[in-house]
């Protein structure tokens, strides 16, 4: 069964493939799931719908590439990829993803992810490190990198995480994606923002939800999709609360809020600590979920 509402609590971790082809704005959760193994939710990743094609695909963790699949999702029609961070449980199927991409697009593939940090490579050099013909771990995938082997050619857009203002990614017949840098530790992590004549739709990806910039990136979204990652009353150096979650949601003014990335704990408590905070409509997402724009 589906997992949206307005107003009340959703916990279905799973729903049928959605149709979210109708033509409008949508945006269908890929993988609803965090880090830890979850036998009903693939780990982060989602697809925007625009004009009965998934356009724009954010993130790609671990079972996203048969989640894809399930969703309708093509190749061909992707305008692009948009990787918020290089934590595994956002990127690990994105080798899966590209294998033998060349067979379903000849056209260039755009593909934005973070600069570099700490612990973490920036994005073009985790491109090369994946898929160079000579020195990558996947070496069969060099056309990537327009080299030899499989794979379609990608347009790597690095984005400078530690940037104070937005970042344009996209502009392109109606469609407008934009970059912020959000706290999330010593890993450079993405928001982003995908503005259309259909909704606008804001994925705030992990973080700690202590960068008012943010607020503002995410001003009147008609979807917000913030990540629960922890539980009622708890703290992480990493993960906003669910409180402040709600906080985020409420200031930014968003229409819908979806809660998504979530990790396993109490739900309807976390939930809760949410609602204290945020009064509009709250959803638990669920994997293929289909949440129209408007």
């Amino acid at each position: 069964m589906g997992a949206m509402c307005l107003g009340i609590m959703s916990v279905a971790t799973s729903a049928p493939a959605q149709s979210c082809d109708t033509g409008a704005m949508a945006v269908q959760l890929l993988g609803s799931g965090g880090p830890l193994v979850n036998r009903d939710r693939a780990s982060t990743g989602y697809l925007v719908w625009l004009g009965g094609r998934g356009k724009i695909l954010v993130d790609a963790g671990g079972g996203t590439f048969l989640r894809f699949g399930q969703a309708g999702g093509r190749l061909e029609d992707l305008s692009l990829i948009a990787i918020s961070h290089l934590h595994p449980d956002h990127v690990s199927d994105l080798p899966a993803l590209l294998w033998l991409s060349n067979l379903a697009r000849k056209e260039p593939l755009p593909i934005a992810g973070p600069s570099g940090g700490a612990v973490t490579p920036d994005f073009e050099t985790f491109l090369s490190r994946l898929f160079d013909e000579h020195a990558g771990a996947f070496p069969l995938l060099g056309g990537t990198l327009r080299g030899a082997g499989m794979g379609v050619p990608l347009n790597a857009i690095r984005l400078d995480a530690a940037q104070p203002g937005p970042l344009i990614v996209l502009e392109q017949a109606g469609i407008r994606v934009t970059a912020l840098g959000v706290p999330h530790g010593n890993v450079p992590s993405l928001a982003y923002k995908v503005e259309t004549t259909n909704g606008t739709v804001v994925f705030g990806s992990d973080q700690t939800g202590t960068n008012p910039r943010f607020v503002t990136f995410a001003q009147g979204a008609d979807i917000l999709v913030m990540h629960l990652t922890i539980g009622a009353g708890e703290t992480h150096p990493l993960h906003a609360s669910p409180f402040v979650v709600g906080q985020v949601a409420r200031d930014a003014n968003a229409r819908r809020l979806i809660l998504s990335h979530i990790g396993q704990f109490d739900l309807e408590a976390a939930v809760a600590e949410v609602k204290k905070s945020y009064m509009g409509p709250v959803s638990v997402g669920a994997d293929l979920q289909c949440v129209p724009g408007r």
